[in-house]
Formats: C-alpha cells, sequence, structure tokens
C-alpha cells in the first residue's frame, strides 16, 4: 500500500509496524522544513503519527507549545508540531491547529488511534472499518488495495452523482465500505469501538465596523499576505490565474513575498484561455507584464477528446467531464514541472456575497438606523447608486420568487424503477433542491456555501489521485483567518462587485483589471464542444442495469441542454464502471500509457 502511493509521494516511502498497527507514508516535499522530514514520526517511540498536513500560524504554536515545556525548534517539520500539540493537549490538538492536515495518531500506552481531518476539507481523508481492522489514507485506491475491503457500491452516492454530479453526503464514498471522515471532524478508535466527533463549526460574527475605510482594506491584505505566506514555505509557485480579480490577487500577493527572497524564487501563471472566445488572456496578460511574471496559457477546443468514452482512464471515483481528463493531467504536470505548489483563487465569490437585503434587515432589526443611513450613504459614493433602486423593477416583476427547485434540471425518466423506489429518488432530488436552512442573519447564503458538498468535489479534482501529478493545490482565501474577515465585512459597500478586494488592489493591479465588471458565464466552450461531439453510443457494462433502464434511456430524446447534461451522465457513470476494476500497483503499465498519451498528443 505504501509503494502504490509513491505516485504522489516520491521523495521517500517508510513502513513503521509494531504488532497489529501498521503506517506507512510517502513524501512530497512542498516546504522548506520537510527537507529533513520522515514520516511515520514520533517522539518518544510510544506515540506516531502518520500525516498529510501544512499547519499555518507556526510562530504562534510553537510559542504556545513552549509555554507547555515542548522544546520546538523553528524549522521542525509540520508533523512534529502535530504531535507536540497531541502530547499537550491530547484529541483536543485539533482546536489548536491551523492549516489543511488530514493525520493519524497511535497512542500505544493508551492502546488508541485518533485521526483528524481540517476545518474546510482540502486534505482528504478514507477510511473503512470493518470489525477489528482499520485502514484509513488520504487515497481512496490505497484503502481499497486491503483485501478486507470489498469492491461493493454505494448505491445512494451513485444516485447522487446520476442526480447531482456529485455524492451528496459528505461521509459517504462511492464504494460501501469505504467512508471518509467530513471535514471538521476527529475520529478515535479504541477498545470502546469509534467516536467520531465535530471539533469546529465556522463562527457566526457580527459585522465589523471600523472608523476608516482604508482600515478595510490593510486588514484584509494583512490577512492575505498571512494566508499567502503560509502556503508558499518555498522558493516557486505556480498560480491557476484567470483574468478576473480573485486569482490576480493572489498573484501579487505572491509575487510580492517571493520578490524579497533569493533570486531562485518566483511565480508563474498558468491561463486557461480559448483564443477567440474570451478575453481571460487578455486580462491575465496584463497582470503578468504588470507585475513582472512569466505566464503560460493552457487550453484549446481540442481538450475535449471526441474518442474520450473508449479510453481506459481510471478515476477513483465517477468524474462530471471525462472528456478533457487527458487534457487536464497534462496541464496538471505541465505546473507540477514549474512548482509543486499552486495556487487557487476560489472563495471571494461566496464570502463577499452581495446580500444586501439581509444586511439591511439585520439593520433595521437592531434598529441602527444611523449605520444604516451611513452605509447607503458610502455605498451610493463608491458605486454611485442606491443599492436596491436597480432590483426593485425585478421585485416587482417577481412577487412569487422561484425556488431553486424550479431552477433544477429535469428528473430523470430512465432511472431502473426498483432502483429509483428502494431510494425514493424523486423525494430525494425535492428535497436537496429545496432552499436550505439558513442560520446566518446577516450573510445567510454565503455563509451557507461553505456547507456545501461541491467544496469537496472541487477539493478532490486538484488531489494527485485523479490529476496524476506531484502538485499540491492550496486555496488561500479558505484561510480560516481571512474567510471569517471577509464574512463579517459589510454588505454595504464593501460586498458589491467584490469591491473589498478593488479597494485592497489599488495600485497593484492594473486599472483595467480592478474596472473589469464580474459577468456572468453566457458560454462555456468546454460544454459546447461536447454538446457538438453529442451522447455516444451506449455500450453497457454489466452493472449499469442496475441503476439505468437502458432501454428506455435510449429511447429518450434531448429537450435541452439540462436534459443532455442529465443524460451524459449516465454515459460517465458507464464509463467508470467500464474502467473500476479492483485497483493493484502496476507503476510501468500506467507509465507506458502515459507515454504514449503524451506522444499521440
Amino acid at each position: 500500500m505504501t509503494e502504490f502511493l509513491a505516485f504522489r509521494g516520491p521523495d521517500a516511502q517508510h513502513v513503521w509496524i509494531d504488532g497489529a498497527v501498521g503506517f506507512g507514508h510517502a513524501l512530497l516535499k512542498t516546504t522548506d522544513e520537510s527537507e529533513d522530514e520522515r514520516q511515520p514520526s514520533n517522539l518518544n517511540g510510544e506515540v506516531w503519527i502518520v500525516a498529510d498536513a501544512r499547519i499555518d500560524a507556526r510562530q504562534e504554536l510553537i510559542a504556545e507549545l513552549k509555554s507547555h515545556g515542548q522544546g520546538v525548534a523553528t524549522d521542525a517539520p509540520d508533523v512534529e508540531l502535530i504531535l507536540r500539540s497531541y502530547s499537550v493537549w491530547g484529541e483536543g490538538c485539533v482546536e489548536h491547529l491551523l492549516g489543511d492536515f488530514a493525520f493519524g495518531i497511535w497512542d500505544a500506552p493508551q492502546q488508541r488511534l485518533f485521526c483528524a481531518r481540517d476545518h474546510i476539507g482540502v486534505k482528504p481523508f478514507y477510511y473503512a472499518s470493518l470489525g477489528p481492522c482499520v485502514i484509513f489514507s488520504n487515497t481512496l485506491d490505497c484503502v481499497r488495495l486491503h483485501p478486507s475491503v470489498s469492491d461493493r457500491l454505494n448505491d445512494t452516492a451513485i444516485a447522487d452523482f446520476l442526480l447531482f454530479n456529485l455524492n451528496q453526503d459528505k461521509a459517504t464514498t462511492t464504494f460501501a465500505d469505504i467512508q471518509r471522515l467530513p471535514p471538521a471532524h476527529c475520529a478515535t478508535w479504541s477498545e470502546s469501538g469509534l467516536r467520531l466527533r465535530r471539533y469546529w463549526t465556522l463562527p457566526i460574527d457580527e459585522p465589523i465596523y471600523y472608523r476608516r475605510h482604508e482600515d478595510y482594506a490593510d486588514r484584509f491584505k494583512e490577512l492575505l499576505r498571512n494566508a499567502v505566506g503560509d502556503r508558499i514555505r518555498t522558493n516557486r509557485v505556480g498560480i491557476f490565474m484567470s483574468g478576473g480579480l480573485d486569482s490576480t490577487t493572489l498573484a501579487a500577493s505572491a509575487h510580492s513575498l517571493l520578490s524579497a527572497r533569493s533570486g531562485d524564487s518566483g511565480v508563474c501563471a498558468f491561463t486557461t484561455s480559448y483564443q477567440g472566445y474570451d478575453q481571460e488572456g487578455e486580462y491575465a496578460g496584463l497582470v503578468a507584464k504588470s507585475l513582472g511574471i512569466p505566464i503560460r496559457f493552457q487550453g484549446s477546443p481540442d481538450r475535449v477528446d471526441p474518442k474520450w468514452y473508449y479510453s481506459t482512464f481510471h478515476t477513483p471515483e465517477p468524474i462530471p467531464y471525462p472528456a478533457s481528463l487527458a487534457a487536464d493531467m497534462a496541464d496538471f504536470r505541465e505546473m507540477a514541472s514549474y512548482s509543486r505548489v499552486a495556487l487557487y483563487g476560489e472563495g471571494p465569490d461566496n464570502a463577499l456575497r452581495y446580500e444586501w437585503r439581509s444586511y439591511i434587515g439585520y439593520l433595521v432589526r437592531h434598529k441602527r438606523l444611523k449605520r444604516l443611513l451611513y452605509d447607503l450613504c458610502s455605498h451610493a459614493v463608491v458605486h454611485r447608486r442606491v443599492p436596491f433602486l436597480s432590483s426593485i423593477p425585478g421585485i416587482i416583476r417577481r412577487w412569487q420568487p422561484k425556488r431553486d427547485l424550479d431552477l433544477a434540471p429535469p428528473f430523470p425518466d430512465w432511472f431502473n424503477p426498483d432502483f429509483e423506489n428502494s431510494l425514493q429518488l424523486r423525494t430525494r432530488w425535492e428535497q436537496l433542491w429545496c432552499d436550505p436552512h439558513f442560520t446566518h442573519l446577516v450573510r445567510p447564503r454565503g455563509y451557507a456555501s461553505f456547507e456545501l458538498p461541491v467544496w469537496q468535489g472541487i477539493f478532490e479534482a486538484f488531489d494527485a489521485a485523479v490529476t496524476g501529478a506531484q502538485l499540491e493545490v492550496r486555496h488561500p482565501f479558505l484561510d480560516l483567518r481571512l474567510l471569517r474577515f471577509m464574512l463579517a465585512v459589510p454588505a454595504l459597500p464593501w460586498c458589491r462587485s467584490k469591491y473589498l478586494l478593488r479597494r485592497a488592489m489599488r495600485g497593484v493591479l492594473p486599472e483595467p483589471v480592478l474596472r473589469r465588471p464580474k459577468a456572468p458565464v453566457l458560454r462555456d466552450l468546454h460544454e459546447e464542444r461536447v454538446m457538438e461531439c453529442g451522447l455516444p453510443l451506449l455500450e453497457p457494462t454489466c452493472n449499469l442495469d442496475r441503476y439505468v433502464d437502458t432501454e428506455r434511456l435510449v429511447r429518450s430524446s434531448i429537450r435541452s441542454p439540462a436534459s443532455f447534461w442529465v443524460d451524459f451522465r449516465t454515459r460517465t457513470l458507464n464509463y467508470w464502471l467500464r474502467n473500476n476494476q479492483h485497483v493493484e500497483w502496476q507503476p510501468l503499465q500506467e507509465e507506458t500509457e502515459w507515454n504514449a498519451l503524451t506522444s499521440a498528443k
């Protein structure tokens, strides 16, 4: 199993075994401190750890550990900080950690296995608990290698993929024997059995009020600098950079930090741009030129392989868009050839969602009319408009707002009736498309969005198990300190068109980028290309008929683009089922297949 992980950890592989307990680890060096790291690791020969982790706010944590008598060096690897935190606070150590992590600790004196996953769930954690046997890993296929783990599928996860593109249960996987440890959860196995516990929930903070507008921008820049700095403890970093505001803000911050280091340090932007289709490449090039950083353009209409259905790529679980998998893997490997670390700019669209109605209602309920008047005036000055005037015509036209269910794609009519009825899929579909329950009174939808399972899909799409690249993708905007700040800034005027970022990046990013409006994506060239290729001829595997009435599916006609993608998922699932044999470690075969692919390209 450890040898299998060499594809994601080529620098070292080690195994430690003590009786019925064994840990294995494959190391990918991505920080300065990891140069001397060795895992599995221990402090006293009795408490052992294996981890995939990056710990942030290191100096604060080290100072706290020293105050508890821990002799820890400033350049200690992150895994040592976790282990020393456990020696001080026990299972409460997770409440003192910041960063992205998935780890397991074997406490021999207590005969206890303690495991945890980070707050947002950036690092994956899979486990199988089968009687007295516990198997866990950050790689799903690695868990599948164990002979105690069956290939039996989880029907509900399959149904969720067919309905929603993604498993909606953050605690399960596509395989019945394998579970996920949800974000912000820890698990303890002992003689008493398994105990799961949620150790953190995203706090609901009151709005932050500063006296000067510049204070908001300064605080944002300070938190962003800390978040980016914690994630680039290396000399080189790649940036997934579009021509939008979020990723270019990350590029500017990373460039500022690395330019103060040695001459070998640097930032390289990687931009997906389709010539003649949009202006992303133009704006991204403008930013790269302004910052003085190199930029590599990736992407073309050919990235959608019209013969994808007949390829043999394996992914741990079904993915929505296998038609571009080969091109995506090539892009990730190109990025990894520059740096093992890349930054991704997802987060501000959710954290800075413009929810002015909720914010105004909050101020009115609390009788903060002076504050309301001040914010309305600030909004009018900054954006040259009163916040709700432009919304009045739409409100008049829509006395009864549409429910999310009204916007949903059609419910498939090709499910196997027995499968559909046994899981009550129509009821599940209606419940999950209905408006969620909101707990945040000021920023309800923005706050609730960070609990959605879509984040799991984003993080796992960047994982080496899918990309095949020795590349770790990090998300500075999801840093807990920065995220909480963005969710607490007043919606007026800071959230309209992400004014907070525009104000903070004045004089840093080119004016055309700062003035560029946030526009909805009206066309998706990738989807258009897939639709042009059409639905591949269905050649059902032996398992597909358990979920799909294939005769009814073949007779169904495409009524709309939404219907196309609903039917497309049946081909995607069939493709995955066909390539989903029991995993085996065959590196030579995989390498040969990859070389053949790149040569053909």
